[in-house]
């Protein structure tokens, strides 16, 4: 549904606007979550921001609703906002579902359900690119498995380990979310010998935790294999790697974000070639960071891809 959204051409003028604003303001939006919003002009910001998303989120309802009307009776939901549309038309739901409530889902859609997963899998191919013998077991193992007759299915993914471990390397060294959601200490405790009071907001480090040579091997290295023969979980239960957090606050969608990003990597490297443009060196792939709500790359990867299995698979 989300793809489908932001793919849509009528929606690329707002979707262009709305994109460099959101990044310039995600470390607004966090400020203003913890009490300190009010520094640095942030409240000013964020209401401009605001009239922003409105006219986006607008636009994105708009375009959905004139194609149910002209379809009339023959309409049929395509994505999650035409369902949410349809709820919140029907006279006699169990709950009642607002245009705001739409807007809302709306923007947790795009922000948590494609963002992360993109920059995840922007993050996988550009350390893999720099390394073009993980791209080669990685096409090894696709090849084995899967064959050159067919893209990667879902079912696919647990006969696929080194996927998976380029997965956790990439969620190890680049995490989406560099502090996860806060947590609050609901009794007084003893952590490695510090006091932690009864109401302490905890924010969890999660890029520094992945960088710690206390915990791994040659932390600023990106070696998957690391994680080959090693039973990681990421779903909370290994505190050393916390993409999507831990407990009642950890990230709902993590299930759905694990099978997207899990997929998404398998097929855009069994269905292409990698390499960099204009003869471009690999070590002057930029790397930097861009920290907010989301670590994204501060250069968007630049690269050529080409076709690698039978032509008419790429066919629509």
């Amino acid at each position: 549904m989300t793809i489908s959204l932001l793919l849509d051409p009528k929606l690329q003028p707002a979707s262009t606007q709305l994109k460099p604003v959101v990044l310039k303001d995600q470390v607004s939006c966090f400020t203003l979550s913890i009490g300190i919003g009010y520094l640095q002009g942030y409240v000013k910001r964020m209401k401009a921001l605001r009239i922003k998303l409105d006219q986006f989120y607008d636009h994105v309802l708009d375009g959905h609703m004139r194609i149910k009307k002209e379809l009339a009776k023959d309409f049929v939901a395509q994505d999650m906002v035409d369902i949410l549309l349809q709820l919140a038309d029907d006279p006699d739901p169990d709950i009642k579902l607002t245009y705001d409530c739409v807007r809302a889902f709306t923007q947790d859609l795009i922000a948590g359900g494609t963002d992360t997963s993109a920059t995840t899998v922007e993050w996988a191919i550009s350390e893999l690119i720099k390394q073009p013998r993980l791209i080669k077991q990685a096409t090894e193992e696709l090849d084995r498995v899967i064959g050159r007759e067919r893209w990667v299915k879902e079912k696919d993914i647990p006969q696929l380990p080194y996927i998976d471990a380029i997965m956790k390397e990439t969620m190890r060294k680049h995490p989406v979310a560099a502090l996860i959601a806060p947590h609050l200490a609901t009794e007084d405790c003893n952590v490695a010998g510090y006091d932690i009071r009864k109401g302490t907001r905890v924010f969890i480090n999660t890029w520094s935790m992945g960088r710690d040579s206390l915990l791994w091997e040659k932390p600023e290295e990106f070696h998957p294999e690391r994680f080959l023969g090693r039973k990681t979980d990421i779903k909370g239960q290994n505190f050393e790697l916390l993409p999507f957090g831990s407990g009642r606050r950890m990230c709902p969608g993590y299930t759905l974000g694990l099978k997207m990003i899990q997929t998404s990597l398998a097929n855009l490297l069994h269905g292409f070639n990698w390499g960099l443009h204009d003869n471009t060196k690999l070590e002057d792939l930029n790397m930097d960071e861009v920290y907010g709500l989301a670590t994204t790359r501060k250069f968007p990867l630049i690269a050529v891809m080409e076709p690698r299995l039978l032509l008419h698979l790429y066919k629509i």
